[in-house]
């Protein structure tokens, strides 16, 4: 005999009234029941939510019991349970059978009993007709655990993987779900209907007024008149969010098919306020107070120019010290050479003083972004620099005509406080000298992994930092093409660039560089981290990482989580090396690496 198994959902009104909170819940579930299914009714109980955040008022508290039936009932189907017998009992009375508006004025203990039950097994597991190639999961057969949300996975595969082979209208139209409980077997039969074939039609949109609509279609770069994919579709959105035009991007598929089984696409668009404009600030014992503001057009000529102009200026308020600054323009336009291209032209003038070399200094570039995946990026530039510079070789000239060629694979989960993933950027610039500076190569690989310990409380960060310079010698390679190391963006602990290589009694940067980091950040409460960081860097006269010396910094730093990203406060104090010796501290926005 088959017994169809159901969820009752009881909606009671409550009276608010003046009461005494909830002294104590138990939650009960027989020994033997396996430790994953134990600990999911007890992460899915609202109850015990409502308990951790203080929540026991005697309304508060009923209304939460009422909702666990049915919670506390998902996750036992989610598991395969379908013979559950749940109890809530608020002072010993069950709590499904209060009446409407009897809340009671206090409440000093709740109970929650949960009885799983046999776990069923799929007797039968059939869903059809599938498309070619398409992989359900493994446990939906017969004799695997019947979990509820199995059969929504196999579902939801098979009707993706209609639309991925062109069939945007595929959907289930048979469901049988049967549940056997003297046999602890559940059936489960499907069916679906693929539908027709579909193209691309239009691209339609709204809510765009100042984007040229024949831009908004070269954006997104949907592929009108191809098989319908939606992969494709979370592209064009992609693209137009890429944009930075756009606050709010929604692209929906038109209920009804077209003509000849197109099918339009809907884009639902909110424009941003086109100019935005920022500020920051930045302080270390070794470059002192930095200033840094930018100014933004985020549609300049009415087809998603992006203009951007900004300065920075560094070393005030250090005694004796000598300002250094920098101004930069940068114009942007997405879908210049298909829609994954972004061309772009800059402008930058900078002049700094630093430790082991002063340079002024003119950059203009023209160039390229092409965004190979949604983590994949390459980009390549046409750039002429001019550059005054005096450090250990004297006062000279370098003229440059150069192309740096970036590429970069990002499987962060956030850029300025990532929790997990990767990153991985390479960076070469072949340069050619002009009025007798020297051709040569400088090449940079940064390397970043995170890795979450203690369900996340925890995580463990490294970062491994290579250069090279090829081609050019010591004396003939301009100085910001030269490796220094120290400081925050490498060794914390020690004076900023205070490692270079000795030329007689003056130093110089190098060749080569490795800079190795570490850090552990643990949450210490909401929003408040405690981070443990050690950090080491070589330099070296020779491009084969040869002729250098080592030195290293760690200490401990607070992070402090916002809406922008953490604030972050290191304090570091050298470990090796002769660079330096004292505290050192940094004050930023974002984790140091």
């Amino acid at each position: 005999m088959r017994v169809f198994a159901c969820v009752l959902t009881l909606g009671l009104s409550l009276n608010v009234q003046s009461a005494d909170a909830m002294d104590s819940l138990r939650f009960s579930v027989p020994d033997g029941t396996q430790d994953t299914l134990r600990g999911r009714l007890r992460a899915g109980s609202l109850l015990r939510q409502n308990e951790r955040e203080d929540l026991t008022e005697p309304q508060d508290t009923l209304a939460a019991a009422l909702a666990d039936y049915r919670r506390l009932t998902e996750v036992l189907y989610a598991n395969g349970y379908y013979s559950g017998v749940i109890s809530i009992r608020i002072d010993g009375q069950e709590a499904a059978l209060i009446a409407p508006g009897s809340a009671p004025n206090q409440i000093h203990e709740v109970t929650v009993n949960v009885e799983p039950g046999k776990r069923f097994k799929f007797g039968r597991a059939d869903l059809s007709p599938l498309a070619p190639g398409t992989e359900l999961p493994k446990r939906f057969r017969t004799g695997a655990p019947a979990r509820a949300d199995t059969i929504g996975r196999a579902a939801n595969d098979a009707i993706n993987a209609w639309r991925a082979a062109g069939h945007a209208k595929a959907r289930i139209t048979t469901q049988d779900v049967t549940a056997d409980h003297a046999a602890a077997r559940l059936d489960a039969l499907l069916r679906i209907a693929p539908g027709p074939s579909v193209t691309f039609g239009e691209l339609r949109h709204s809510g765009s007024a100042n984007l040229r609509g024949g831009r908004i279609t070269e954006i997104a770069g949907l592929p009108t008149g191809a098989p319908f994919n939606p992969a494709e579709v979370e592209r064009a959105a992609t693209r137009l969010r890429r944009s930075g035009v756009f606050s709010s991007v929604a692209l929906n598929e038109a209920e009804e098919l077209g003509p000849e089984a197109t099918l339009d696409i809907e884009a639902a668009l909110v424009e941003s306020r086109p100019r935005r404009f920022g500020a920051g600030v930045e302080v270390s014992t070794q470059s002192g107070l930095q200033l840094s503001g930018f100014w933004m057009h985020r549609n300049l000529l009415g087809g998603a120019e992006r203009l951007r102009v900004e300065g920075e200026v560094r070393d005030l308020a250090l005694d004796g010290g000598e300002v250094d600054y920098a101004l930069g323009v940068r114009i942007d336009r997405p879908a210049s050479f298909g829609a994954d291209t972004t061309a772009f032209a800059t402008l930058d003038l900078r002049s700094e003083q630093e430790p082991l070399f002063d340079l002024d200094q003119i950059d203009m570039s023209i160039g390229a972004t092409r965004y190979l995946t949604d983590n994949v990026v390459a980009e390549a530039q046409l750039r002429f620099s001019r550059a005054q510079t005096n450090d250990a070789f004297g006062n000279r000239r370098f003229t440059l005509l150069s192309t740096p060629v970036r590429f970069s694979w990002d499987r962060r989960d956030d850029t300025l406080n990532p929790q997990k993933g990767q990153f991985l950027e390479t960076i070469a610039t072949p340069y050619l000298g002009l009025d007798g500076s020297e051709s040569g190569t400088q090449f940079v690989v940064d390397g970043r992994r995170y890795e979450p310990l203690m369900d996340g409380r925890v995580i463990a960060a490294a970062r491994v930092q290579l250069g090279s310079v090829a081609g050019s010698s010591l004396a003939g390679t301009s100085p910001d093409l030269l490796f220094q190391s120290g400081g925050g963006g490498t060794v914390r602990g020690q004076p900023f660039q205070s490692l270079g290589v000795t030329n007689g009694t003056e130093e110089s940067g190098g060749r080569s560089f490795i800079g190795l980091s570490g850090e552990i950040r643990a949450e210490l409460r909401r929003r408040l981290g405690l981070v443990g960081f050690a950090d080491a860097g070589f330099i070296g006269a020779g491009s084969a990482f040869e002729d250098g010396a080592w030195h290293a910094g760690a200490g401990l730093g607070l992070r402090y989580d916002t809406s922008v990203g953490p604030i972050r406060f290191d304090v570091g104090v050298p470990v090796s090396g002769n660079t330096g010796s004292g505290t050192q501290f940094y004050i930023g926005i974002g984790q140091a690496f």
